[in-house]
């Protein structure tokens, strides 16, 4: 799905230079459910960043889904973004104007998918989140945790090869972040392959494998021991993180 190979990422301001990434390479196969830490400062968003296709490497290749995006113009790789990669934020980015439905369809009419079918992927992505009840309500009336599984539909609608997010749960309390982590676990068994940025350590106990970097390498790359599943865990039986 991923292969990332020999990657560096330089920024330049005037005099200064600084390098994010120094020559990683990792591959990610299809199905899995991966997660990047590490401490601030350490390459997980840069490297996050590099394979959304919001940012281009300095150096590298990067294969995704069997195409080389390495040398893609700004309007190839929006064309990647809008198919192939669905982005949840740890800011949800919601349109206050539109409706649930309505902001769940926003990429797909960017997209350019008829009215009815984008319709149909909408309310099916919501349903799959749990919040198909509540579609022409607006954003303020909704809870946190809820206005990220609006987020994370709007991300599955178009179908993508892979889901990425970054601090997915950072704006949340640990009910509502368990409450997410069921909602990743539950599409990952489905087969959707999942990137996740994460800062919180309870976090990597929910995914299978985990990518732990500093100073802009990768060092160490490991399957998760012991994973907890949710969906054997009652919501009122979730641990509380202290």
């Amino acid at each position: 799905m991923i292969e990332l190979e020999n990657a560096y990422k330089t920024y330049e301001s005037g005099s200064i230079s600084f390098t994010a990434l120094k020559g990683v390479s990792l591959k990610v196969e299809n199905g899995e459910f991966t997660g990047i830490t590490g401490p601030s400062g350490s390459g997980k968003s840069t490297l996050m960043n590099i394979l959304a296709c919001l940012d281009r490497m300095t150096q590298g290749k990067y294969i995704l889904d069997g195409k080389d995006v390495s040398s893609l113009n700004d309007k190839e790789l929006a064309g990647i973004r809008n198919k192939k990669i669905g982005f949840v934020f740890q800011t949800f980015n919601l349109l206050p104007r539109l409706t649930i439905l309505e902001n769940v369809e926003l990429p797909m009419v960017y997209g350019g998918i008829p009215r009815k079918e984008r319709r149909e992927r909408a309310l099916e992505a919501l349903d799959k989140v749990g919040l198909l009840n509540w579609q022409e309500h607006k954003p303020n009336e909704i809870s946190g945790g809820q206005k990220q599984r609006v987020a994370i539909a709007r991300a599955i609608a178009n179908d993508p090869v892979v889901l990425m997010a970054d601090e997915p749960t950072g704006n949340l309390d640990s009910k509502s972040s368990l409450d997410i982590l069921r909602v990743f676990q539950d599409l990952n068994d489905e087969g959707v392959t999942i990137l996740m940025v994460t800062h919180e350590p309870e976090n990597i106990k929910y995914l299978k494998r985990v990518l732990k970097f500093n100073d802009g390498v990768i060092v160490e790359d490991s399957k998760v021991e012991d994973r907890r599943v949710l969906k054997d865990i009652p919501p009122e039986e979730y641990p509380r993180v202290p």
